[in-house]
């Protein structure tokens, strides 16, 4: 055994709310457990930073499947592997990020094995999460951190850029000079569709329904922006797309996180055989599919997350265009994480929500 194991960790655990609670909302709560000797196989990590995501909010809204109370909470966490059950690990003192999910490894087009996928946080499969000081995991299951990031934008990484690779690369397979639509700009997974696409050499326009959020998007490379609460959003885009291009010009791809009517809505602006792929149903868990999509070969496409094969391609290229995830907000330490769950609550941010575990309350060794 390499690397001294400490006794003890904070970790920050869901708790069910009071049957009588109207609303649900469970509590999150900041406890103080003991570490498992490493067995054969595993690292320890000390988290750096951690960030959130949505599902965090809904576990505590009780809108999630499958909660496991008592486990910790977060898919996404970076830190460094501070011991090993292998005393010659060519991980030990390595900055790493943990994989956000278990059960797809390379299959291309779905995971190995139907309903074996499970997301760290707040579930059984794994019963792990990265809302902690430390964290026993699988070596396998963690991925060197690129090396032009800090942990703050690694921890801003794994879940959102996995889910908007999987869209916007393999799925909406965006490239060079195409022109891209990215939905409700603002948080992380569309903003991290949005710099692959970049990358990619795309033009990416964006809608949101702050005005501020699609200047922002534009200040980061974006060609421009309509905002969705305007009936005639996408003329505003035809129009858009005509300034830029100099002449009529379609859209080969939508990346959307939304659902409801996006195929009938974009109809329009979407170029025959262009492609609609969906992350997420935020707006209507129901998508309206006419015989107008039909006729032009027009293409609806599910997106969820990813596999280990595509988060190792995608953070490849990520180290190697030198992207920085970008970050809303950096709270310190475990015991700041209401602040997060509230920010969530809001959804003003701009960019991941993200807590950076300090040395505060270190571990007792």
């Amino acid at each position: 055994m390499v690397g001294r194991i400490p006794e003890l960790t904070r970790v920050l655990v869901i708790r069910r709310c009071p049957a009588e609670a109207k609303p649900v909302y469970h509590d999150a709560v900041l406890e103080t457990r003991p570490l498992q000797q490493l067995k054969q196989g595993e690292v320890l990590v000390k988290m750096g930073a951690v960030s959130f995501n949505h599902r965090d909010l809904w576990i505590r809204l009780g809108q999630y499947p499958g909660i496991n109370f008592g486990s910790a909470f977060g898919a996404d966490g970076a830190g460094t592997v501070v011991a090993s059950a292998d005393s010659n690990d060519a991980l030990l003192n390595k900055r790493v990020f943990l994989t956000p999910m278990r059960g797809w490894e390379s299959k291309p087009d779905a995971p190995e094995i139907e309903g074996g996928f499970g997301i760290l946080g707040g579930g059984h499969n794994p019963p792990l999460g990265t809302f902690a000081e430390y964290v026993v995991v699988e070596r396998n299951q963690v991925i060197r951190s690129p090396d032009h990031l800090d942990d703050v934008q690694v921890s801003a990484w794994p879940l959102g850029g996995l889910t908007a690779w999987r869209a916007a690369i393999v799925n909406a397979e965006a490239s060079k000079d195409q022109n891209i639509l990215i939905t409700g700009i603002g948080g992380g997974v569309a903003l991290l569709a949005m710099q692959l696409c970049l990358a990619k050499g795309a033009n990416v326009y964006v809608t949101s329904g702050s005005e501020e959020k699609i200047r922002k998007a534009i200040a980061l490379g974006a060609k421009g922006g309509v905002n969705y609460k305007l009936k005639d959003w996408p003329s505003r885009l035809v129009a858009l797309l005509a300034k830029n291009t100099g002449k009529s010009a379609k859209i080969d791809a939508v990346i959307d996180s939304g659902g409801g009517d996006i195929m009938t809505r974009v109809n329009s602006i979407l170029k025959q055989g262009g492609k609609v792929v969906i992350y997420g149903m935020t707006a209507n868990p129901q998508i309206k599919f006419t015989m107008r999509e039909v006729l032009k070969n027009q293409r609806l496409i599910g997106s969820t997350m990813g596999s280990l094969k595509d988060l190792t391609d995608a953070t490849m290229f990520v180290s190697e265009h030198r992207i920085v995830p970008v970050v809303s907000h950096v709270l310190e330490g475990l015991e700041a994480a209401e602040e997060g769950f509230e920010l969530m609550k809001r959804g003003d941010q701009f960019g991941k929500i993200v807590v950076r575990i300090n040395d505060k309350a270190n571990a007792k060794l």
